[in-house]
């Protein structure tokens, strides 16, 4: 029962799931069973998801900073422009897909 501020105030908290009820709404993550084996696979998946993060940031920079300017100097048609978003909407989209597939 007093666990739930020491995991609210944290910066990230695992509890299993027969934690208290209190325990389970203040924390970030619920694990089921009482083994600690999820940890490690919680830890792998942040750290693959952050890099996906990063480098779907990356594409988007380099597109803005690609695209702008070619646009701003009148070099692309609207409608190039418009395709080419919906390009780097896709490409996006499909680099965050491969967590899904554990890639």
């Amino acid at each position: 029962m007093n666990d739930g501020p020491a995991l609210e105030a944290a910066h990230a908290s695992m509890v299993p799931g027969t934690a208290s009820d209190v325990s389970q709404n203040a924390a970030d993550v619920i694990y089921l069973g009482e083994s600690l084996l999820p940890v490690p696979v919680a830890i792998r998946t942040t750290r693959r998801t952050m890099a996906v993060v990063r480098k779907n940031f990356a594409l988007a920079i380099g597109y803005n900073l690609l695209a702008i300017p070619l646009a701003v100097a009148g070099f692309v048609t609207p409608l190039v422009a418009a395709i080419a978003m919906s390009l780097s909407s896709i490409i996006v989209v499909a680099n965050s897909l491969r967590l899904k597939r554990g890639q």
